[in-house]
């Protein structure tokens, strides 16, 4: 064993030794908590402690099997003894010894979430209850959160404050509800994945004994990750530790970013009056990253006021400045980053795998996965599928798709009863029979249903034709329209959007917010197409540009890729490039985090989660205009920039960009400034002067400002009259290129550029936002 401790510095040692009595390991990013963990257990059964005596508890089975495999390393096959798992994986097994006492046979069923949505929804249905009041997704979501927070059926229904909420919210049959669903699940022999929490508890409360037997068997607890405990967990590792008080918590509050799933950061800032003579061991030395990332994560995070004491600290070398890059457009922003991604794997010669783009929304992704499916740079989204496979956007999609080829049965079949319009697969599956039997589409058989005897209701009869016409009706939009405001019409027209917004869970939310981005895409792309001689911006070119680009995303079996995820399921890897993107106050601290000070603390902490995935390079982008719903938004850079140590920062953004600050004068933001008289900024100290490129701070105090100044603002989007044949030139969307040809006059000017992807593309010169080089 001396051996093994021997690798151990001495703050990781200490812990390690600690045998008896309560102990809390304050363990920073990096700086290798899991070894402790690890090495603990082993030290505890090298010194005689029986491995049945001892449970360790994790959040991922991921984690538990990498330490489990760890341990066997060191002490063997005793190592299968112990009780190590997830809590729900742990807790699941003691009620198949015990679930009996409550009436629950030892086989009993685990129901995933779609099994308790799919009998929730039935329980509405029977009950005759209005479907678009009481959406079984947002009932499935109240009745987990009450579970997670101990209210049983009795308790919520001898809870005023909380029944009157629920009829508030039209919703006054919850209760109802929520027994009918207890009532079956138990019926059945079934526990959903909140039960295994909520029942344990119980048992352990109504059945000392029980609580005893289990108190004998885990003298010794460890918990991993103890910040990111909810109610129900914190009051059963209580409980089960309450005898011995052995219990080992290993976390870090900075890193506390779950309270959306019930985590509650009180649960490790308190847990030294939770138990007596506390032992409390700070981690401080990162393993993982650069001293400049170190410290900059430190500027930020002690911005924080509800935290525990620690400095965290390397010994690493002081590695390069962390990059910080505004982009005119989150279109842009996309390309920077895999250029950036492009250059650094060819200077250095390293695989995609080193590199990392993370960001606060799923649909930040979309901007993303273009650039790089450009740069032919192979990427893997983590936690959710590539942006154009999502269900939601492939609908949208599909009504597009229908809209140019009313042909297209696959789009036909997708999206002929979505949002429900009450078609179902019986008439769906009869179309397709007349179809195959006359020889046509099944669109042509919807045309004419007055000659073909389909055996359907009137009802039924109508809602196919007022498909067909809703079809219709877009065709002829088209004829006029351009992508996007077609696009935009589609998704109000059908009912989607409408589906979405009534729709409160999160997962509503999130997908809504992808449709949004699609609409955002479809206008970059459009006002793009502006620029290109004989483009019309229609959304027959958008699709085939979608087609053309989603091509390359198909799978090689190639597991070298770039990393595309949320913040939240970065927490626990590393990297060693690191962008994170989308550093924009109102998306990351996003807008609806920012209410209370405990919000916006766990947005910071969020962002300490992510600069800290990043080994040795750190990249920080931000984007001035983003759209919104269609509208081009402008955007102020995240407050957390600021708030980094400037000696670690370095701004990579070129001087001559002065888009961000004319759209602002145009934007009236300023009153009754004299916009003309308006000058140069001052930019923070050390970095370039730039005109009408202010951070946050300079633009709050622009607000106030009603100068009487010189020089009026530049407009960068003329192109250089030097521009010819030959020229090299820089665009906004495209990237570097230079001129073949120039023809035309006046305002139809235009030139034929080759850009450095290999694209060729004639733009007009009074629309084409070029540099000359």
């Amino acid at each position: 064993m001396e051996q093994y401790l021997s690798l151990l510095n001495e703050a990781q040692r200490e812990p390690v030794l600690h045998k008896e009595g309560p102990l809390m390991v304050i363990a920073g990013a990096g700086s290798g908590k899991t070894r402790v963990l690890t090495y603990r257990i082993a030290y505890l059964m090298d010194q005689g402690v029986d491995a049945f005596n001892i449970l360790s508890l994790t959040f991922t089975n991921k984690a538990a099997r990498e330490m489990q495999k760890r341990i066997s390393d060191i002490v063997g096959a005793e190592a299968k003894n112990l009780w190590m798992g997830t809590f729900h994986s742990v807790f699941a097994k003691l009620l198949r010894y015990d679930g009996s006492k409550l009436g629950y046979p030892s086989n009993f069923t685990i129901y995933d979430t779609q099994d308790s949505q799919r009998l929730i929804s039935a329980i509405i249905r029977e009950k005759a209850l209005d479907k678009d009041v009481y959406k079984y997704k947002q009932i499935q979501n109240r009745i987990s959160s009450l579970k997670n927070s101990l209210i049983t059926v009795k308790a919520y229904l001898q809870n005023p404050d909380l029944t009157e909420d629920d009829a508030m919210a039209k919703r006054p049959r919850l209760g109802e509800i929520y027994q009918e669903y207890v009532d079956r699940c138990f019926k059945a022999g079934a526990m959903d994945f909140d039960d295994l929490l909520l029942r344990t508890n119980e048992l352990l409360t109504r059945f000392p004994e029980v609580l005893m037997k289990y108190q004998e068997r885990f003298k010794y607890i460890l918990v991993d990750e103890y910040q990111d405990t909810n109610h129900s967990q914190y009051l059963i590792v209580k409980a089960l530790s309450d005898r011995y008080q052995n219990i080992c918590v290993v976390g870090d509050d900075a890193q506390s970013i779950y309270s959306f799933r019930g985590a509650n950061i009180s649960n490790i800032l308190n847990f030294q009056r939770d138990y007596d003579n506390v032992g409390v061991y700070r981690l401080e030395q990162n393993y993982r990253s650069t001293k400049n990332i170190v410290n900059a994560a430190n500027s930020i995070i002690a911005n924080n006021k509800n935290q525990l004491e620690k400095v965290v600290w390397t010994a690493n070398d002081d590695g390069p400045s962390i990059k910080v890059h505004r982009s005119v457009t989150d279109a842009e922003e996309g390309r920077f980053v895999a250029g950036s991604i492009f250059e650094n794997k060819m200077q250095h010669q390293l695989p995609n795998g080193n590199f990392a783009i993370l960001y606060r929304t799923n649909s930040q992704s979309r901007a993303m996965e273009d650039a790089l499916r450009k740069r032919d740079i192979p990427y893997r989204i983590y936690g959710g599928l590539s942006f154009y496979q999502r269900k939601e956007i492939k609908d949208v999609l599909s009504y597009l798709r229908l809209i140019i080829n009313p042909k297209d049965e696959e789009a036909l079949k997708r999206v002929i009863n979505y949002p429900t319009r009450g078609i179902g697969q019986t008439t769906v599956d009869k179309l397709v029979v007349a179809a195959n039997h006359y020889g046509r589409s099944m669109i042509e058989v919807m045309q004419n249903l007055d000659k073909i005897d389909l055996r359907i209701n009137g009802g039924t009869k109508r809602k196919l034709q007022d498909f067909v016409t809703m079809i219709q009706s877009f065709q002829i939009m088209n004829e006029s329209a351009d992508a996007f405001t077609l696009a935009e019409h589609v998704a109000k027209k059908t009912g989607i959007l409408i589906e979405f917004k009534k729709d409160g869970t999160p997962e509503g939310i999130a997908r809504m917010e992808n449709i949004e981005e699609l609409l955002n895409g479809i206008k970059d792309f459009v006002e793009g197409q502006k620029e290109i001689a004989d483009a019309t911006g229609n959304i027959s070119e958008f699709l085939e540009d979608v087609a053309l680009a989603t091509d390359l995303d198909n799978d090689t079996g190639d597991d070298d890729r770039v990393a595309l995820m949320t913040i939240h399921l970065a927490k626990g890897l590393e990297f060693p490039y690191v962008y994170i993107v989308g550093l924009e106050e109102d998306l990351f601290p996003s807008g609806m985090s920012m209410n209370t000070r405990s919000e916006l603390e766990e947005e910071r902490r969020l962002f300490y989660v992510a600069l800290t995935r990043a080994e040795k390079q750190a990249y920080l982008t931000y984007a001035q205009t983003r759209y919104r719903w269609g509208k081009l938004i402008d955007s102020e850079p995240s407050r957390f920039i600021e708030e980094i140590d400037e000696k670690y920062i370095e701004q990579l953004t070129p001087i001559k960009n002065t888009y961000r600050y004319k759209s602002l004068i145009d934007a009236d933001i300023f009153g009754d400034v004299d916009k003309s008289k308006l000058r140069q900024v001052k930019p923070k100290s050390g970095s370039a002067p730039t005109i009408g490129t202010p951070n946050s701070a300079q633009l709050r105090k622009l607000r106030k400002l009603k100068p009487q100044l010189a020089q009026p603002v530049e407009n960068t989007n003329v192109v250089d009259s030097n521009l010819a044949e030959g020229s090299l030139v820089n665009h906004t969307r495209f990237g570097r290129g230079k001129v073949l040809k120039i023809d035309g006059v006046g305002n139809d000017k235009k030139a034929e550029i080759q850009f450095d992807q290999g694209d060729i593309k004639k733009l007009l010169l009074r629309f084409a936002k070029l540099e000359v080089l």
